[in-house]
């Protein structure tokens, strides 16, 4: 009788082992399956916004004052019609060319493009650190970089008590988003994902370079060629 009660328990024992293990390997790979459908949804939300609202962050109509005076808009930048976006492009990049700065001016110029908010550059067609070095200088020569140092040289030297410096840098920054259409919007999307307001300036400027990367945002979308 006692054996019999012996080999009762331990098989009532080998049975509730064999339970609490089941259990714990079910209770496992639930985890790990809500896991990577976490992440596969966060992913694919950044996608669906992406898809839903491309164009959310592009600047439309004509830029205040400036526009005018040289006939551009941002509407002219647009994949849709690259002759015209080179054309606007062109004419932004030959205002780098054209306009020399005084020093004061040009100090202002190093404190927009290279200074604040860690300066702007071309980020997705090169690796320069800015547009300019430190000096003032070119450091990119690609026509976006071009047409955006011509719009703050322009914008200083002709519109400087009008337009602040933030404001100058904004202008560029808008710019910058038309380049890059596909990279701006995901910018925006992972910007807004993580509370930080999506404006010209954190979308466009070194603040928040290289936030976007590996939110599956693509390489593709630039207009205009560098």
């Amino acid at each position: 009788m006692k054996r019999d009660n012996a080999y009762t328990v331990i098989i009532g024992l080998m049975l509730a082992a064999l339970f609490i293990s089941s259990f714990n390997m079910y209770t496992l790979s639930n985890l790990e399956m809500s896991a990577q459908m976490s992440a596969t949804t966060t992913t694919g939300s950044v996608q669906t916004a992406l898809a839903q609202s491309p164009s959310d962050v592009t600047p439309k109509g004509e830029p205040r004052i400036y526009g005018k005076e040289l006939g551009v808009a941002y509407d002219h930048v647009h994949a849709s019609n690259p002759k015209l976006a080179d054309a606007t492009i062109n004419k932004l990049a030959k205002l780098d060319v054209d306009i020399q700065l005084t020093e004061d001016q040009k100090a202002r110029y190093i404190n927009i493009l290279y200074k604040m908010d860690n300066g702007i550059s071309c980020e997705y067609c090169c690796g320069a650190r800015a547009i300019i070095f430190e000096n003032g200088e070119p450091a990119c020569g690609c026509a976006h970089s071009y047409a955006m140092r011509g719009v703050a040289k322009y914008l200083i030297t002709e519109h400087g008590s009008e337009f602040t410096d933030a404001q100058i840098l904004e202008e560029a920054a808008k710019w910058k988003t038309l380049f890059f259409p596909t990279q701006s919007a995901a910018k925006a999307e992972i910007l807004k994902a993580q509370g930080i307001e999506p404006n010209y300036i954190n979308i466009g400027s070194n603040k928040y370079r290289g936030i976007e990367q590996g939110a599956g945002s693509g390489g593709g979308g630039m207009v205009g060629g560098c």
